[in-house]
């Protein structure tokens, strides 16, 4: 499939679903209190009738906010909008009343679809005052609100007929139109929104073309469990269209092993937290082996790394290697539905250790890098040559350098539009058509492949590929009295930990001081939250060389100083 062809995502869907057989199963969700199954022509027609009523209440360029756990009907909305020529906004259902009233005021969606009760009274009130807002429409029936015939549910959608000529036409959408904005965090607390192209997104899919085709011998299967409002997510959807896939949709987190099971995917994208917990509980019972198990453990995994190293083996290594193939490597797959050829990670740094042990058992990794303003993917590592200290080369059609500073810069059409109402942010980071990354970096000047060395903007991605303002939260804790200076840590971690130096009244009063964090917790998402604190008595000062001049936290610095005691806090987890 030659991806520049199309104009739209909603080009390359129709193109797709014309190609398979209407009856051919597409979507399912794994939820078994809520089952719901499309086929590619039931997904195909559901389009075209939300769309008919999004255009009824929309003018092109309009903003749409899609609130919803990852389930079918999210995909069928995110084209929907499209269709009627509008903008998705995707947003986190872990978002707080304030988040939410922040997307809106910012964005002002003219129409709000919401997936249950849940998620609508999180935003009630918010859709109550705010007149600019048309339509909402659920997934689930919600209890009674009074919104003067503004509310509509998708099922009863869904269940009008649609003639032929009552469908909508794409005609205006180009490669250059705004598709989505997705909202990441930035280094001044509110989130900035990023406005992604069409062409942008299908710029992405050329680049996931590349590393999937190795891949795929038969219709491959994903199971989607990452939070489709992820630009990561967001954007492996449409990759899924493009190959023909069947889609599971996970129920919960909590039942990812499970689901794992029952869909028996060909290809999982995941966040490096996945990984961590997947390293940890492998390596757990693999250390409880003992004897000849043990042994083939051991062989296992030394020779798995020397493969993946592409170190040459004598006979009776290629012997062993073949032999723990089919005693131990197709067990760990049958664990994964025993179809599973890689796992793809982004949304950060995936540790070196923890890539080449699973490459090793049998689980190919491949590590990419990418921001939500490229659309979201720079590079990645192919099947045919991992390593695992890089994140690969640029996809097709993404141009890279590093500035003379050491900062990557990215270029091409996978770059953002910008940043939406943000264009003086929008101007510091695009120039002359670069994206300025702030992240620094070095390409391998034999192979190509790109290596993040370190972060030059303080932003804070979590093990969940999460980003993470710590400006935001390290404001909020200043801003009370009892507070002097604060430093938030978690970096590529499960969960965010806080240095905190309190204010002379409150030097010995850890429970007074907790009491405030738990406030300031309650007015932040479930990422930003500090689930640990350590207080400390020397303040960070120019004198002891943790402020610069300018009286700004040398975060490295003080990481550096207190880095046994920020460590220490996940030790005891």
């Amino acid at each position: 499939m030659n991806l520049k062809e199309f104009n739209s995502l909603v080009d390359l869907f129709f193109h797709q679903a014309e190609k398979e057989n209407s009856q051919t199963p597409f979507l399912e969700w794994l939820n078994p209190k809520n089952k719901k199954k499309f086929t590619w022509g039931e997904t195909s027609a559901n389009i075209h009738k939300l769309a008919k009523v999004l255009k009824e209440n929309i003018v092109d360029g309009d903003r749409c906010l899609l609130v919803s756990e990852n389930r079918p009907e999210w995909l069928i909305a995110d084209l929907a909008i499209m269709l009627a020529n509008g903008i998705t906004v995707p947003a986190y259902t872990t978002y707080t009343e304030k988040d939410y009233k922040y997307l809106v005021e910012d964005s002002q969606p003219s129409v709000i679809i919401v997936s249950n009760d849940e998620m609508h009274n999180k935003l009630k009130n918010i859709i109550q005052e705010k007149g600019f807002i048309k339509k909402i429409i659920t997934f689930d029936e919600i209890q009674e609100a009074d919104y003067e015939n503004k509310y509509l549910n998708f099922n009863s959608i869904i269940k009008n007929t649609l003639n032929e000529n009552d469908k909508i036409k794409n005609l205006t959408l180009k490669r250059n139109s705004a598709a989505c904005i997705i909202y990441t965090s930035g280094t001044g607390g509110n989130p900035k929104g990023v406005i992604l192209s069409h062409g942008g997104i299908l710029n992405n899919l050329e680049g996931a073309q590349e590393i999937l085709k190795p891949l795929i011998d038969k219709r491959p299967i994903f199971l989607t469990w990452l939070p489709l409002s992820h630009s990561y997510e967001h954007t492996v959807q449409f990759a899924q269209i493009a190959v023909g896939a069947k889609v599971f949709y996970a129920e919960k987190i909590e039942k990812l092993l499970d689901n794992i099971s029952e869909a028996k995917p060909t290809i999982m994208t995941a966040v490096p937290r996945f990984y961590q917990n997947l390293y940890n509980k492998i390596n757990i019972n693999m250390k409880k082996a003992k004897g000849l198990k043990a042994k083939l453990i051991k062989a296992t995994i030394d020779l798995g790394k020397k493969e993946l190293l592409k170190q040459k083996m004598n006979f009776s290594e290629k012997f062993m290697n073949s032999l723990v193939n089919v005693l131990v490597r197709k067990k760990v797959k049958k664990q994964f539905g025993g179809n599973l050829k890689a796992f793809v990670s982004g949304g950060g740094a995936l540790d070196k250790e923890i890539g080449e042990f699973l490459n090793a058992i049998g689980l190919p990794t491949l590590q990419g890098y990418g921001l939500t303003e490229t659309s979201p993917v720079v590079s990645c590592n192919p099947i045919h040559k991992i390593r695992v200290e890089t994140v690969g080369p640029p996809f097709k059609g993404n141009q890279v350098k590093i500035a003379e500073d050491g900062e990557i810069l990215v270029k091409g059409e996978n770059v953002m539009l910008g940043y939406w109402n943000k264009k003086e942010d929008t101007e510091k980071v695009l120039k002359d058509g670069w994206l300025y990354t702030g992240d620094i970096g070095e390409i391998d000047s034999q192979d190509g492949y790109l290596k993040i060395t370190d972060r030059k903007k303080d932003i804070i991605v979590s093990a969940g590929g999460d980003n993470i303002s710590p400006a935001k939260i390290e404001n909020l804790l200043s801003n009370s009295p009892a507070i002097d200076q604060s430093l938030v840590y978690g970096d590529g971690k499960n969960y965010l930990v806080a240095l905190i130096v309190p204010s002379k009244e409150f030097i010995n009063q850890k429970e007074k001081i907790n009491e405030i964090l738990n406030e300031i917790n309650n007015n932040l998402t479930l990422v930003e939250k500090i689930k640990k604190f350590h207080l400390i008595s020397d303040s960070f000062s120019i004198e002891n060389g943790l402020l610069t001049p300018t009286m700004k936290v040398k975060r490295n610095k003080v990481i550096a100083k207190y880095k046994n005691i920020l460590e220490n806090f996940y030790k005891s987890s």
